[in-house]
């Protein structure tokens, strides 16, 4: 079956998000959509309890796209990985993405992706944080030094891709795949479909 944007909803659904991995997910999934650039400083949204500040981020990105396509159903998404409760960001640097391998090695983290779903004209947002527990394997120095060669780490959350080459470091996962890659795509469908924005349908061909 594919799923699709409801006939009972005219506006079209847009993710509002750059990452090639979330449209994928999304794409993997079978739903339409389309994507439009988000122009949302994260830096200007002040740090807070962690679930609460992807959500805020989330909701942030979502409601800049809103201003553009009020009709639309909108999806945002932030992810964050967090140690010791302290968040990883993006390493801007082969140094600092070697420290946070180092930090997460043979280690249990967490993972935490806020996703919001609004419609302006509907007067409608709604936002969750999902997290998901990633452990490590111990990594050697070895290990470290390759992956962080490979330049994989450095447009990441916490400098890895479990989809990616990152693959053999993770030893375990605990909760959502997709979360950890960047979209909880079980929970976005769901509530779509629970508010009527996609319905199913058996044709494999585009929107009827």
């Amino acid at each position: 079956m594919m799923l699709i944007q409801s006939r009972n909803c005219d506006p079209m659904i847009i993710l509002a998000s750059k990452s090639p991995r979330r449209r994928y997910l999304l794409k993997q999934a079978g739903l339409e959509f389309t994507v439009a650039a988000v122009d949302f400083d994260e830096d200007a949204i002040e740090l807070s309890e962690p679930s609460q500040y992807v959500k805020v981020l989330a909701e942030g990105k979502a409601s800049a796209v809103a201003e553009q396509y009020p009709d639309s159903w909108i999806i945002g998404a932030d992810t964050i990985v967090l140690v010791d409760n302290v968040i990883l960001g993006k390493p801007k640097s082969g140094t600092r993405a070697k420290e946070m391998l180092k930090n997460l090695s043979g280690r249990t983290h967490l993972v935490l992706t806020g996703y919001a779903i609004c419609c302006k004209s509907r007067n409608y947002m709604f936002s969750e944080s999902i997290e998901t527990k990633v452990t490590f394997k111990s990594l050697s120095e070895e290990e470290i030094d390759w992956y962080a060669s490979t330049d994989e780490p450095f447009d990441k959350a916490g400098a890895y891709a479990i989809q990616g080459l990152g693959t053999f470091i993770v030893r375990r996962i605990e909760g959502s795949y997709t979360n950890v890659v960047g979209l909880p795509v079980c929970e976005v469908i769901e509530h779509l479909i629970s508010i009527g924005a996609v319905s199913f349908s058996k044709s494999t061909g585009v929107n009827q």
